[in-house]
């Protein structure tokens, strides 16, 4: 049926939940917000590409569990977008708590079995769907197009839906949802070369997005090492780079040797025409991705994620600035943790010393944590931190020794103060 017929069966008084990033339902929200007849919606997801004008429906509630730019975008126009801290790999189970109804997804086109991929993203959401679709008393809606690729599973882990458990199937044109190669500041490029001197050959890499993470990678394709393995909640455009380089064979794996494997996909044409159907990349769900217990199985793990400040104890906040929320949890911790579990692991966190605030510099390495603001990681976890100015490594050091050893990788506008204060810890 049409997406305008696929919505029309949801209630005036109902719950909607759909997937994150790339598994946005973009024809059927976009047929929601054709609708002006909600009288008490609940929606449930979270950064949420396009923009959808139901957000915005004055009797419509967005639970949100990470907010992108177009979620921060409804709530600065008056949306009610409620923050609701999770893991990313808690998010199905979320949505059984909070009792979802209709549940969204989109994919590829049905094969001869009429079985759907999940296509870009596995995630969270995958078995409520299915759930959903099995129910009498629930619906699940499924856009697909001929454009969104066709992904391989991790064995023990299927990544379709039938048409047999779906409710509505409206067949579209879309495309997948580009995300452009940020190029990086010169700030970015320095930070990139002091992690990827933490990455040894035969390491398996899990990368975040942004330009960091991609301009390591690209540091990796220069460099003489390689034999790299993949376990990633995300899977990008450098990840993509490095494997047609020839760097990531997947042979040092002591888990899923010979795969990558991955929960979701954001990137160019190029990434998305790659993973088509390629065996060496396995989609599984987050709940085994970002496992930090199956995490710390793989061989020589780096993790490379970002953050918005660390304090001199180590705290790592990278999804609120002060009492704003800014972006979610995600899995930020889960491989943070991961990577604590081996001594031959680790975690880099990788920020600009600085940022501007109404036209003043600020420093992101600070003697505490901005007000209000919340810990994304504690500090009994905290492995490495890169800025441009160099790497502190915060493992096995004492209170005082990583206070005064951040303080050295701030930016020499800060470092006398945070000195000061590195003193009076521990």
């Amino acid at each position: 049926m049409s997406a305008d017929e696929a919505v029309s069966l949801i209630r005036p008084r109902d719950s909607v939940g759909f997937g994150l990033v790339t598994a946005t339902p973009m024809n059927l929200l976009a047929a929601m917000s054709r609708r002006v007849d909600w009288e008490d919606l609940t929606l449930c997801g979270g950064l949420s590409l396009g923009r959808h004008d139901v957000f915005v429906h004055p009797n419509v509630h967005y639970r949100c569990q990470f907010l992108g730019g177009a979620d921060r975008a409804y709530k600065a126009a008056g949306a009610d977008v409620q923050y609701v801290p999770s893991f990313f790999r808690h998010y199905g189970v979320m949505m059984q708590r909070l009792g979802i109804r209709v549940m969204l997804m989109a994919g590829s086109m049905p094969d001869e079995n009429g079985d759907i991929s999940v296509s870009l993203y596995n995630g969270a959401t995958l078995e409520e769907c299915r759930r959903a679709g099995r129910d009498p008393e629930r619906l699940l809606l499924v856009e697909v197009s001929p454009h969104y690729p066709r992904t391989r599973a991790l064995a023990g882990h299927a990544n379709t839906v039938n048409v047999a458990d779906v409710d509505a199937l409206v067949i579209t044109d879309q495309q997948p949802i580009l995300f452009p190669n940020e190029p990086g500041t010169p700030e970015d490029a320095a930070i990139a070369s002091y992690a990827a001197a933490f990455i040894s050959d035969g390491a398996t890499l899990q990368t975040g997005i942004g330009a960091v993470p991609n301009l390591v990678a690209h540091a990796l394709v220069e460099g003489a090492g390689g034999d790299y393995g993949v376990h990633s909640e995300m899977f990008t455009d450098g990840l993509c780079q490095l494997i047609k380089a020839g760097k990531v064979t997947n042979t040092k794996k002591t888990i899923n040797p010979g795969v990558c494997v991955i929960t979701f996909a954001a990137g160019s044409r190029e990434t998305y025409d790659f993973i088509h159907e390629n065996p060496i990349v396995a989609m599984a769900p987050v709940t085994y991705t970002n496992d930090p217990a199956v995490i710390a199985q793989n061989h020589r793990m780096v993790s490379i994620n970002s953050a918005l400040e660390v304090d001199l104890l180590g705290q790592i906040g990278a999804d609120s600035i002060g009492s704003r929320q800014f972006s979610g949890v995600g899995g930020h911790q889960d491989f943070v943790e991961g990577t604590s579990l081996s001594v031959d692991h680790v975690s880099l966190i990788c920020l600009q010393s600085t940022t501007t605030v109404e036209g003043r510099r600020v420093s992101r390495i600070t003697g505490a944590m901005s007000p209000f603001g919340s810990v994304t990681s504690p500090r009994q976890l905290a492995g490495v931190i890169v800025t441009e100015h160099g790497a502190a490594d915060l493992r096995g050091r004492t209170v005082r020794e990583r206070a005064l050893a951040l303080a050295d990788i701030a930016h020499p506008e800060f470092r006398d103060e945070l000195r000061e204060i590195a003193r009076t810890l521990g």
